[in-house]
């Protein structure tokens, strides 16, 4: 299930940010949480299943959401959890198109082409 994301939750948000490739230094990491938590339109959310597992981050727009970060718990990862996520983001912004960095591009045309094949 897709949570928004709380100040209480920052340790673990912390821990699945640096699992993506731009987020390594600390000082970007604590930057880019500093964004999510004072920017209204850069909103974070957690996947929490038994506990948290997944993460992502998007930034709102008019007419589209883009897919900043996104990340799963290495110990969960090719159990569709990213997909999930995805799906989530979607359903909750039914009006808004949903789209990529080039950081989140290949994840989010893996989505794609895994739903489309299932259709």
């Amino acid at each position: 299930m897709l949570i928004r994301y709380k100040k209480s939750f920052e340790k673990i948000a912390m821990g699945l940010m640096s699992f993506m490739p731009t987020e390594k230094d600390i000082k970007q990491l604590q930057q880019s949480m500093k964004q999510y938590e004072e920017e209204k339109n850069f909103q974070l959310f957690l996947w929490k299943e038994e506990d948290i597992i997944g993460l992502a981050g998007v930034e709102i727009e008019d007419n589209k959401i883009t897919l900043r970060h996104i990340s799963v718990n290495p110990s969960h990862r090719n159990e569709g959890v990213g997909q999930r996520i995805v799906a989530s983001l979607k359903d909750m912004y039914t009006e808004k198109e949903l789209v990529s960095t080039s950081y989140t591009e290949g994840f989010l045309q893996k989505c794609e082409d895994n739903e489309t094949a299932a259709e």
